[in-house]
């Protein structure tokens, strides 16, 4: 079911690579444009797409090439500037657009950057569309192009960032409001850095923001949820009940708490996941997750009743299983929470919002409310390799089947290929940590071998 077909442009997350290097130039860009805009001209309405952006010193160049090639075919262009990857997902369903496009790499540095699709309904688009666009970049489309007077107009949408922040506003419960709540926000110098201290000064917090001087360059530079310390130390520095880290395009969030200690995305689910049982708002019973989720998460929804449902590492593949199988939780360690009820993809802000529901409601620390289980440890080497399939190799085979036999039901192993660069991922967790350390050793010095 999870089996990707395989593509030759799109990655597991859109188009991505680094800024004014094929497939992230302004002219194949324009050709995204063509190509995406004749796949979604369906009917003869005035077709029209929504475009937004991260802070990225790039995201200019790519956002006009993709404008004169939406334009080009008859598309109208809607420009919402640096908003979240959530909020463009939200303002095209919202908006009626035929099509939204978010210019972000995530969390990677400045020097990348990707191209985000969005059909109609504010959903990543599946294989089949991704293969339909894909050939039509492999095609000369300039017999596609629109006639003079067919084509499209461009302009920028001034209320886009209110929209989004009365959108998140009312995912909180009705009458509830962050009164008394210091909260410190770090927007990863990216595309929240406007509407997420914002939302949460409307909501009535106390609000301490760092990370909200976008330059073009200092884009998840030591800052936001892939580097947490400079929210851990404001925090402690202004004494802060909270602490939100938001990553480039603010679709994924890692929560600090009163003490400075670090809440991944494990732990946010089981958070939500108990709240909304208890509220009866879960549409099934449990959450879905990946492979990486902590073995401790799977304990504790067990101990609650509740199942977890793990899919291959990608926020695409938890979707497509909440989506399928009806549930409206899921997500990713690192922080990429799906909350259905609300978003069609990760949502930093309003998962955040749910979590401090919580602690509204409760009238707890975060630490009490936020620490949930303890997790087993859990422990992730990466092999590099420059080709062939070493974990095929019989002595790869061995060392792993030993492990597992080792490991037992008191623990979990991992091994996968990157998605993204040659490298091979060795992860196992357990409650002996000495012997989860021992099993990744010894596995990474037999694929090591092989791959020499």
């Amino acid at each position: 079911m999870f089996k990707a077909m395989a593509r030759k442009y799109f990655g597991t997350d859109g188009i991505r690579g680094r800024a004014n290097a094929f497939p992230v130039t302004p002219e194949f860009a324009m050709k995204i444009g063509q190509a995406a805009g004749i796949a979604f001209q369906r009917g003869d309405h005035r077709h029209r797409v929504m475009i937004g952006k991260d802070t990225r010193l790039s995201g200019y160049m790519i956002e006009y090439a993709l404008v004169a090639g939406f334009t080009s075919v008859g598309m109208d262009v809607l420009l919402v500037g640096p908003m979240p990857t959530p909020a463009v997902a939200m303002l095209t369903r919202s908006m009626r657009a035929d099509l939204g496009v978010m210019i972000s790499a995530s969390h990677n540095p400045f020097d990348d950057n990707g191209i985000k699709l969005f059909a109609p309904d504010g959903y990543k688009l599946s294989d089949e569309v991704e293969h339909a666009i894909e050939d039509l970049l492999d095609e000369d489309l300039t017999r596609r192009l629109a006639a003079s007077r067919m084509l499209g107009r461009a302009k920028r949408i001034d209320d886009a960032q209110a929209r989004y922040i009365e959108f998140a506003k009312r995912t909180l419960p009705r009458n509830m409001e962050l009164g008394g709540l210091r909260i410190v926000v770090d927007c990863a110098n990216g595309a929240s850095y406007k509407v997420a201290p914002a939302a949460l000064w409307e909501l009535g917090a106390d609000v301490v923001t760092i990370g909200n001087e976008p330059d073009g360059f200092n884009i998840n530079d030591e800052c936001g949820s892939t580097h947490p310390a400079a929210l851990v130390a404001k925090v402690k520095e202004v004494r802060a009940d909270i602490g939100i880290a938001l990553d480039g395009d603010a679709d994924r969030v890692l929560i600090v708490d009163e003490k400075g200690q670090i809440v991944d995305g494990d732990q946010l689910m089981a958070v939500v996941a108990q709240s909304w049982l208890e509220d009866g708002r879960l549409s099934a019973p449990g959450i879905v997750a990946t492979i990486m989720s902590n073995l401790g998460l799977e304990r504790f929804l067990a101990g609650l009743g509740l199942s977890l449902a793990r899919t291959p590492v990608g926020d695409r593949y938890v979707l497509e299983h909440m989506r399928e199988h009806g549930f409206n939780v899921g997500g990713e360690q690192s922080g990429h929470i799906i909350l259905s009820d609300y978003s069609t993809t990760g949502d930093g802000l309003v998962a955040a919002l749910q979590v401090l529901a919580v602690v509204k409601k409760m009238g707890r620390s975060v630490s009490e409310v936020c620490h949930l289980f303890e997790p087993l440890p859990q422990i992730l080497k990466n092999v590099r390799f420059k080709g062939g399939k070493p974990l095929e190799n019989s002595s790869v085979v061995t060392a792993i089947d030993d492990a597992k036999a080792r490991l037992g039901s008191n623990g979990r192993l991992v091994i996968r290929p990157s998605g993204t660069e040659p490298v091979i991922r060795v992860m196992a967790e357990g409650d002996d940590r000495a012997l989860v350390e021992t099993v990744v050793d010894e596995i990474v010095a037999a694929v090591t071998k092989a791959a020499a």
